[in-house]
C-alpha cells in the first residue's frame, strides 16, 4: 500500500510538472482558436488581382522590426526567412512558435469609406537540432489572402441592379528546412515548402427594382498544388566577443504551376451568398480551362545586421520578378504585359533592451521598432465613376509601413530555459498610383509566443 502511494505521488509530481511546464502553450492555443474562429482572413479589394495580397514571412519580433529576416541570426527565435540561420540553435534547444494577430482595415476611394475588423491564425513553427552545426525546422505559415466584397448600383434601361464582386481563399505553405555550418561564422540553409490554396471569384447581379427576377452570378475557381524552393546563407564578421556584423541573402527560384480553371454561369432564384446551399435554377455555362499557366516570381533578398549584447540593428532589401509571369487573363481580363509589376521592399529595426541578464523583469524586457517601403506587384483597372465608368487604365499602390513592439520574458523555473511573449503594432498605408483607386490603411496588433524549451537534455532529477 505505501508502494502504490508513493508511486502515486511521483505520477501526481510529474503530472503536475508537465501541466506547469505546457500551461502557457495550452492557454496560448486557446487564444488563437478563439481568435481564429470569429474572422479570418483580409477584406481588401485589392485580394481581387493575382494571387491576393502577399503575407511578409517574418515571425514576431522580426515584424516588429519592420521585418527584417535574411541577416537575423538569433538561437532562440525561428527565423524561416532565411534557412541558414536554422544552425545557430545549440544541440539541446527545442523552440516553439506560435502567432496570432488582428487587425483594423479602413478603405476610402474619396467619397465611401468602409471598415472592417479580421482576425489570423498568422503561423505555427518548430525548430530543433539534428546533429552538431545543424539545426531543422518545420512550419506553417500563409503566402497569400483573398477575402473581399464589394460592389455598385448599376442600371439598364428601366433595370436598376446591384453588381456585388466576392472572393475567397489564398496560398498556404507548409515547409521544412535544414541549415549547415561547414566552417564556422558560415552557414546554408535551404526550405522546401508545399504550396497549397483554394481560389473562388464571382460576380453577381441582383436585381432592386424588378420583381421576380433571377440572380445571376458569373464565377471562376482553381486550386494550386505546386513546391517551392529557398536557398539561403548568412556569414558572420565578429568584432569582439560581444558584438558582430551578420551578412545574409536568400534567392527563391521561380515557381511553374499548370491547373484547371473552372468557369460558370448560373441563374438562382435568390442571392447565391445569403443562400449558399440552393440549387441553381439555370447553368448557363460550365466551362473547364485546362492546364492554365500560373507562375510565382524569382525572389532576391541581403540584408545585414549588427548586434551586441543591448542592441540589434538591421536593414533588408528584396527584389521579385513578377513581370511578364503567366496568369490566366480569364481571371482579370489584364494582359501579361500589364497585370504585374517587379517588386522591392525595403525594411529597417531595432531592437534594445537594458540588460538582458538583470534579475529585474523590465530591465530585460525587449524594445522594438522597424519601418518598411515597397510597392504592389500587381496593377488593378481604374474607372472614373463620375464618367460613365471610363476606362483610365491600370494602376499599383506604393505601401508604407511602421512597427513597434515589446518582448516580455518568462523563465522556465524547471530548466531555467528562457521564453518569449512578444507584442506587436503595425500601421501600414497603400497610397494609389491613380484618382479613384481605393486607400487602404490598416492597424494590427499580433501576438506571438516563443516557448524554448530544454527537450534534448536528460535531467537526472525533477
Amino acid at each position: 500500500m505505501k508502494q502504490s502511494t508513493n508511486i502515486l505521488l511521483i505520477l501526481m509530481k510529474k503530472n503536475n510538472i508537465i501541466f506547469k511546464r505546457f500551461l502557457p502553450l495550452i492557454v496560448f492555443f486557446a487564444i488563437a482558436l478563439a481568435t481564429v474562429a470569429q474572422q479570418v482572413g483580409s477584406n481588401s479589394p485589392y485580394g481581387r488581382y493575382g494571387y491576393g495580397l502577399l503575407s511578409n514571412q517574418s515571425f514576431g519580433a522580426s515584424e516588429a522590426m519592420g521585418g527584417i529576416s535574411y541577416g537575423l541570426r538569433r538561437s532562440q527565435q525561428v527565423n524561416p526567412g532565411n534557412p541558414a540561420s536554422y544552425s545557430k540553435l545549440d544541440s539541446l534547444t527545442f523552440i516553439f512558435d506560435l502567432g496570432i494577430s488582428g487587425h483594423y482595415a479602413s478603405f476610402s476611394d474619396g467619397l465611401h469609406k468602409q471598415h472592417f475588423y479580421n482576425g489570423n491564425l498568422e503561423y505555427i513553427a518548430m525548430q530543433f537540432p539534428i546533429f552538431r552545426k545543424v539545426g531543422a525546422s518545420i512550419g506553417l505559415l500563409p503566402y497569400s489572402k483573398v477575402g473581399y466584397n464589394y460592389g455598385q448600383t448599376r442600371s439598364l434601361s428601366d433595370i436598376v441592379y446591384e453588381e456585388v464582386f466576392r472572393g475567397t481563399g489564398g496560398l498556404s505553405q507548409i515547409y521544412g528546412g535544414i541549415a549547415y555550418e561547414p566552417i564556422k561564422y558560415f552557414s546554408v540553409g535551404a526550405n522546401v515548402s508545399y504550396l497549397f490554396g483554394n481560389f473562388n471569384y464571382s460576380s453577381v447581379s441582383v436585381p432592386r427594382t424588378a420583381t421576380g427576377s433571377t440572380v445571376g452570378e458569373e464565377k471562376k475557381k482553381y486550386s494550386i498544388r505546386d513546391l517551392k524552393y529557398d536557398f539561403g546563407a548568412q556569414v558572420t564578421f565578429p568584432i569582439n566577443k560581444a558584438s558582430s556584423f551578420t551578412l545574409g541573402a536568400v534567392y527563391s527560384p521561380k515557381v511553374n504551376s499548370k491547373t484547371d480553371v473552372y468557369a460558370t454561369e448560373m441563374m438562382f432564384l435568390s442571392d447565391p451568398y445569403s443562400s449558399p446551399y440552393q440549387t441553381p435554377s439555370e447553368i448557363l455555362r460550365d466551362d473547364t480551362l485546362s492546364n492554365q499557366q500560373f507562375q510565382l516570381p524569382n525572389t532576391y533578398g541581403l540584408g545585414v545586421t549588427y548586434s551586441n549584447t543591448n542592441l540589434l540593428l538591421g536593414v533588408d532589401g528584396t527584389y521579385q520578378q513578377w513581370s511578364g509571369l503567366d496568369y490566366p487573363d480569364v481571371l482579370d481580363g489584364l494582359t501579361t504585359q500589364n497585370r504585374f509589376n517587379n517588386t522591392y521592399r525595403i525594411s529597417a529595426g531595432a531592437e534594445y533592451v537594458i540588460d538582458p541578464y538583470s534579475r529585474n523583469f523590465f530591465t530585460r524586457v525587449r524594445f522594438r521598432a522597424g519601418i518598411s517601403y515597397g510597392n504592389s506587384y500587381t496593377n488593378v483597372n481604374v474607372y472614373n465613376p463620375s464618367d460613365n465608368n471610363k476606362n483610365l487604365g491600370v494602376g499599383g499602390f506604393k505601401e508604407y509601413g511602421i512597427n513597434i513592439g515589446l518582448g516580455l520574458p518568462f523563465r522556465d523555473s524547471l530548466s531555467g530555459r528562457l521564453s518569449m511573449l512578444n507584442i506587436g503594432f503595425g500601421y501600414t498605408t497603400q497610397r494609389p498610383d491613380l484618382q479613384y483607386m481605393i486607400k487602404q490603411d490598416m492597424f494590427k496588433i499580433s501576438l506571438n509566443m516563443n516557448i524554448n524549451e530544454f527537450w534534448f537534455f536528460k535531467r537526472q532529477f525533477n
